[in-house]
């Protein structure tokens, strides 16, 4: 294990983060570039010039006309993703090494000032400064390609011809509209699947993951199939003003098949009705069976536009079918399920088996299935175990609130059950623990939002112990509908492993109970924890990394290996067979089997070389899964009592406190955040733990004068998770401009 000391010393520290940024450099020139292809392919410029020499260019008997297409807007995103692996691997070997962060982020106090809130309440719910500029962007990119593919279109358009096709000058006019409207919308359709593949390689090189980025995807959704449903609504007009109805049933062989449009346009729509809010949270389900009819979506779209179209937005959609492939290949193994604990507040706690090879960072998410309860039913949940304390182990916390997580605790708290089959897909989170660059953290939660803070909390123990470095002062306001669920506090520690010193950290927990108005009596017979342990199976193995401890490189080998394969075979499917009936024409040969191949090949090459790294790495797994097949766990059986209750001492009055000593408990009242933030951050986190006093309502009145002083010497990270209410309060607060130290960051799971 290396040291603060070994790591200043070190002189490939430098060398990696140097590593670090030239990745992040070459891909941001790459996407920039292939940015441009998407300003300029609009104009004229690109149609008259750049596409036909690019075409002449690339032409062949192996890849014909699509070989351009493949080269411009396919082969630059593959090759970020590529880089992009290479990037997060490396990231993940410093945090695997155990380098203090603080020192990689040095110039994180710039970036946080870009993700200070700007808008809080709206239909786009709380956006950053970065946020809001990339947003606004993107729409200046849609009017810009709106208004010059209509332009162009219309500068076509004559008397003249009109009248030659039989048509009126609107009529024309109208056709061209609904065309260029469904270009635009092919934009939009380009960036769809980019924030949905969990295991992305690309969203790290922007910071960001595929929980943080679920809005994004509804955004995008939303705007694709505006578009869509104007698109295919302009030609439905069209048609009937010019009495050619029939149109809508063609499916011809070669050229534009209306009903194969018309079917993903179908698909489309039902799956844009069902996410409605309203929809989405009173029949959850309907909702999710309902969107696998993005398959149909995408098979027919390629179906109606043809490969050529089809090349321009599939980058996204090819990362995010190997992310799914590869998804699939992980949960199709039962992990071995070691215990679970019940908590009074109707929640429970997992305990999975895995590998010492599965490292992840906090507030990582995985996805549950439970085949006993639902085939295809897929739940997030925040992973509360740490990697480094925890490392035979990997532990969740679910609420029982949903039908789902309902029918779990009921199955396991009503029966005698020795063992329940699990799957597991995960988990995924962010490539660097981003927190460690601020001074101090206050970390504001409601009810289940706190187990992503659980997780940091661990890890800050863990930093704090191993390493001996200075930790955030770290303020946990959490608000509790009911006393019971104060038991969640119990989970801070953990009961096995080493380096859990909660001493080595400063630590105030202030817990308020909504719904209660004073501490019920104790009950001498209550048991706040309940653990239920289950049987070993053979067939039951520990969770590990579905490519194993290499997974990032060995993914940048998928992605490109997979890429090649296709092009091999397909260029020996377009020259043999293709080649000779169209001979590069694109006017013989038949559109739907042409795509039909390329779609059949994409799967092959994706699910040939998936596989391949997925059996290899799982041999390799084997060996070490094999000496744990059979573990018992080590947390003991009787979990202690919950010591939540009574509890009014500061962490810092004793060396050695358990997490009750550092938690005030406040009954029948909400948490006053604007207060909380202020006089934690300004005054109890900076003059009070400096003058070692106590009641940080007397700093507050004799050192009032001094707040300014001291407010902007020290960056406050504000992580909220819970209720949308909440965040957006916490919001405002972190970007009023009172409070230019508060560096907000919200933690939210709600899709």
């Amino acid at each position: 294990m290396m040291t603060p000391e070994m790591v200043k010393r070190s002189p490939s520290l430098e060398q990696f983060f140097r590593l670090q940024f030239a990745i992040r450099l070459l891909a941001f020139v790459v996407f920039l570039g292939w940015i441009v292809l998407w300003i300029m392919k609009p104009t004229n410029t690109f149609y008259l010039k750049w596409a036909p020499k690019v075409s002449s260019e690339t032409r062949s008997t192996y890849f014909g006309s699509q070989g351009a297409y493949l080269l411009i807007f396919c082969f630059p995103v593959l090759f970020i993703a590529v880089l992009g692996s290479v990037y997060v691997h490396i990231a993940r070997k410093l945090a695997n090494d155990s380098i203090n962060m603080k020192s990689s982020t040095n110039g994180g106090k710039y970036k946080i000032i870009w993700k200070r809130p700007m808008l809080v309440k709206g239909p786009l719910g709380i956006v950053s400064t970065v946020e809001l500029a990339f947003f606004v962007m993107f729409i200046a990119l849609l009017v810009w390609s709106l208004s010059e593919y209509l332009i162009n279109g219309f500068s076509q358009i004559t008397k003249a011809s009109a009248a030659k096709s039989g048509d009126k000058v609107w009529q024309e006019e109208l056709e061209s509209a609904a065309l260029r409207i469904g270009l635009v919308g092919n934009i939009f359709l380009a960036f769809l699947f980019f924030p949905v593949a969990r295991g992305s390689s690309v969203l790290p090189l922007l910071g960001l993951t595929s929980e943080s980025c679920i809005k994004y995807h509804i955004w995008l959704g939303h705007m694709t199939m505006t578009l869509f449903t104007l698109h295919g609504a302009l030609y439905v007009i069209y048609w009937a003003t010019t009495h050619q109805l029939s149109e809508m049933l063609k499916w011809d062989k070669i050229g534009v098949s209306n009903l194969a449009g018309e079917i993903s346009l179908v698909g489309g729509l039902v799956l844009w009705i069902v996410t409605l809010p309203r929809i989405r949270r009173k029949a959850f389900e309907v909702f999710f069976y309902t969107h696998y009819l993005y398959i149909v979506f995408v098979v027919f779209f390629v179906f109606h536009v043809g490969m050529n179209t089809t090349f321009i937005v599939l980058p996204g959609f090819y990362l995010f079918l190997l992310d799914r492939f590869l998804r699939f290949l992980q949960s199709r193994r039962h992990v071995r399920l070691l215990s679970a604990r019940l908590l009074p507040c109707d929640s429970l706690e997992l305990n999975l088996s895995k590998t010492h090879g599965l490292t992840y960072n906090p507030t990582s998410v995985i996805f549950i299935n439970v085949p006993s309860i639902s085939h295809l039913q897929w739940h997030p949940f925040t992973v509360t175990s740490n990697s480094n304390l925890e490392p035979e182990k990997l532990s969740v916390v679910i609420k029982s609130e949903g039908s789902w997580s309902q029918k779990l605790y009921q199955m396991l708290s009503s029966s005698s059950i020795d063992r329940l089959n699990v799957s597991v897909e995960g988990p995924y989170g962010p490539a660097s623990t981003n927190y460690l660059r601020y001074d101090s953290l206050v970390m504001v939660s409601g009810g289940s939002g706190i187990t992503p803070f659980i997780s940091i909390i661990r890890e800050l123990m863990y930093q704090s112990t191993t390493f001996k470095s200075t930790a955030p002062t770290v303020v946990l306001i959490c608000a509790f509908k009911n006393s019971s669920s104060l038991s969640m506090l119990d989970l801070i520690l953990p009961l096995s492993g080493t380096h859990s010193d909660i001493s080595n950290i400063h630590l105030k927990i202030d817990a308020f109970i909504t719904r209660e108005k004073e501490r019920k009596p104790d009950n001498p017979n209550h048991q706040p924890l309940r653990a239920i342990w289950f049987k070993p199976h053979p067939s039951d193995s520990p969770m590990s990394a579905v490519l194993g401890p290499n997974h990032w490189l060995w993914l940048a080998a998928i992605i490109s290996s997979s890429f090649v394969l296709y092009l091999v075979i397909i260029g020996i499917i377009d020259r043999y067979c293709i080649y000779p009936i169209d001979h590069n024409t694109n006017k013989k040969f038949s559109y739907p089997l042409k795509s039909f191949l390329n779609m059949l090949v994409i799967c092959l090459a994706i699910s040939v070389t998936a596989s391949a790294a997925f059996l290899w790495n799982k041999k390799q797994n084997g060996k070490e899964a094999t000496k744990i097949q059979n573990m018992e766990g080590t947390t003991p059986t009787v979990s202690p009592a919950s010591m939540t209750f009574n509890a009014d001492r500061e962490l810092e009055s004793l060396p050695h406190q358990s997490v009750v000593e550092a938690t005030n408990v406040h009954y029948g009242e909400r948490p006053d955040l604007k207060s909380k933030l202020f006089i934690f951050c300004w005054v109890y986190l900076g003059i009070c733990l400096s003058l070692k006093l106590k009641d940080h309502r007397t700093v507050l009145l004799m050192h009032a004068g001094r707040i300014l002083e001291h407010k902007d010497k020290s960056s406050v990270g504000v992580l909220v998770s819970g209720p949308r209410k909440m965040r957006q309060e916490v919001a405002a607060i972190c970007s009023s401009g009172s409070a230019k130290n508060l560096h907000f960051e919200s933690i939210s799971f709600s899709w």
